[in-house]
């Protein structure tokens, strides 16, 4: 291509760039970016800003000219560095195919380029609404992941090399997979036969000591001759199954706690159908948290013993704990939070799926009976990471034709659950949209004012800090609810291999900042980073609240709660 051709082309896509930025606005009364006149029901468009829109124009314009000036000069032979460098994380054109071909060189730059201008766009866009503007910025963001060149076998030089060197079966296999994946109704992220729940996963040896319609209370088997007077109670998320506290040995969170000498009990929560699809949020009150506490207090003759809650289950011992505060009872000796927000002022990008009309209909379609699948679960948080979770698989899966890798983590992950129809329009009302727990007394739960500041005990917070699911900013404000002396610490990593970092393996690293005045920001700025895993400066933690060291029983449950049946029980094995 001759500088003139290049120079036409680039005042080509600068001409496209204005009639697209012109189109967005003339959905909202616009019809000229740089005049930005005055747009329906909105005051006037200040003159910064529509030179900012110019500017943008410019700008991208001038990259992709750049663009082309540095193919012109590799068809040359020269050596030319990328334009637009890689997004910190972003694996997705990491293969030398995308650098050794000028084309899809061109191709991928391009793309970025064109993402980067879109993403801007978005953020750009005069919406006063701040939900409304998140909601068309994360559909954005949707629309550009699906567009990326990696994601079509014609325009993915890896896919296109596999299908050269294996004679086209590698596509053949591809559709195959395609198929047996329509077949399970969902992507396949692992190799399901490698695992088994109760085979080599959940395998921490204890028992079900009580169950109802709700859940099933586990008791795990001492393995040290000594523990804590004072036992754990675990209240795992509700939305996913426990075991992901209890993988396989090396990586099971339980297992640590009982190797360290706790005694350890955990609610493993029942995997809704049509019987209990009435359930609501009182009933996981009532007959999940409150009743466990109260069998771990009988079974241990301990009145107040430690809690923990994961994520949701977080949410639900934090109403629990203040139900019974109402109540005039102190159930707990120290809480934990995994996870876990309470204030829900900013919940990223899955608020995009929760404003009033969806709620509403929530409620009118299953707020009286009925389920939320795990299969509209299942979407919602693959979508909030879809190039990890939803793109990378169509690619390996079903353009390249390769079997996903056995992998625990993912398998737990496709191991997904549904929720009440009731419990899941009243959390989602309560919380996500109107974040009303954060109130006291805007709630009433099991006929009691609940008032998280009732809660006075020592608590110790952990949050991950690239959790997509719970920003950790939004789970410090959490500390600022409760009465009592709280911690706070920031691990690494997301959501879950945030919370799931074997102090075996000692990787990754957590922050630490006793003041607890502070601000997030503040926290952070004078947060010291620790190496390796948090798991043990918890339990230094929990060990001041645990009491003294007693000689571990040798049977399991009580005289009034005999076990029922092995761990990990049947609840966890349902599929949804």
């Amino acid at each position: 291509m001759s500088p003139e051709q290049s120079k036409a082309a680039a005042e080509a896509w600068m001409q496209a760039s204005q009639n697209f930025v012109q189109g967005v606005f003339s959905q909202f009364g616009s019809r000229d970016v740089r005049s930005m006149p005055v747009l329906p029901g909105l005051p006037g468009v200040p003159p910064e800003t529509a030179e900012k829109w110019a500017a943008l124009n410019r700008e991208h314009a001038e990259m992709h000219a750049k663009l082309w000036e540095s193919m012109l000069h590799r068809k040359q032979g020269e050596s030319v560095a990328p334009v637009v460098a890689m997004p910190a994380g972003d694996r997705r054109f990491n293969a030398p195919e995308w650098a050794d071909s000028p084309l899809h060189d061109y191709m991928r730059q391009a793309y970025l380029l064109n993402a980067r201008f879109l993403g801007n766009v978005a953020e750009m866009l005069p919406i006063p609404d701040s939900s409304a503007r998140n909601r068309m910025q994360f559909m954005m963001r949707q629309c550009i992941d699906a567009l990326a060149p990696s994601n079509f076998a014609a325009t993915n030089p890896e896919v296109v090399r596999k299908a050269i060197d294996t004679g086209g079966e590698s596509l053949t296999q591809g559709l195959l997979n395609l198929i047996a994946d329509l077949e399970k109704g969902r992507i396949s992220m692992t190799d399901d036969s490698a695992f088994e729940v109760g085979g080599n996963l959940a395998t921490t040896p204890g028992s079900v000591i009580y169950q109802n319609e709700v859940m099933q209370l586990l008791q795990y088997a001492p393995l040290t001759e000594k523990v804590s007077r004072r036992p754990l109670l675990i209240v795992p998320p509700c939305i996913n199954k426990y075991y992901i506290l209890d993988l396989q040995a090396e990586n099971s969170f339980v297992r640590y706690a009982v190797e360290q000498g706790v005694t350890v009990f955990l609610v493993s929560w029942r995997n809704p159908k049509a019987a209990q699809s009435s359930l609501g949020w009182d009933d996981y009150l009532d007959k999940g948290v409150l009743q466990a506490i109260e069998v771990v207090r009988r079974v241990s003759k301990v009145e107040k013993p430690n809690v923990l809650g994961f994520c949701i289950g977080g949410t639900l011992l934090a109403a629990a704990l203040a139900v019974a505060r109402a109540r005039g009872e102190d159930l707990a000796e120290s809480v934990t939070f995994l996870t876990t927000m309470l204030d829900f002022a900013e919940t990223g990008d899955i608020s995009c799926y929760v404003d009033e009309a969806s709620v509403a209909s929530s409620e009118a379609g299953i707020g009286k009976g009925g389920l939320m699948t795990a299969r509209e679960l299942s979407q919602v948080f693959s979508s909030l990471r879809p190039n990890d979770l939803i793109w990378n698989y169509v690619v390996d899966n079903y353009l390249k034709g390769n079997k996903p890798t056995a992998f625990d983590l993912l398998y737990w992950n496709s191991d997904s659950t549904n929720l009440p129809g009731p419990f899941a329009a009243y959390y989602l009302r309560n919380t996500y949209l109107e974040n009303n727990l954060r109130v006291p007394g805007k709630l009433t739960m099991l006929g009691q004012s609940v008032d998280l500041g009732r809660i006075a005990c020592p608590a110790y917070f952990i949050a991950a800090r690239e959790d997509h699911i719970v920003p950790w900013k939004t789970s410090y404000l959490g500390r600022r609810l409760l009465s009592g002396e709280t911690t706070f610490v920031l691990g690494a990593s997301g959501h879950i291999a945030g919370v799931v970092n074997p102090a075996s393996k000692n990787k990754r690293s957590y922050w630490t900042n006793e003041d607890s005045a502070a601000t997030s920001d503040e926290w952070l700025a004078g947060a010291v980073e620790q190496r390796g895993s948090w798991w043990p400066h918890w339990m230094a933690w929990l060990a001041r609240h645990s009491g003294d060291q007693i000689a571990a029983r040798s049977k399991l449950g009580s005289r009034d709660y005999k076990p029922v049946e092995a761990a990990p029980g049947c609840y966890v094995k349902e599929r949804a």
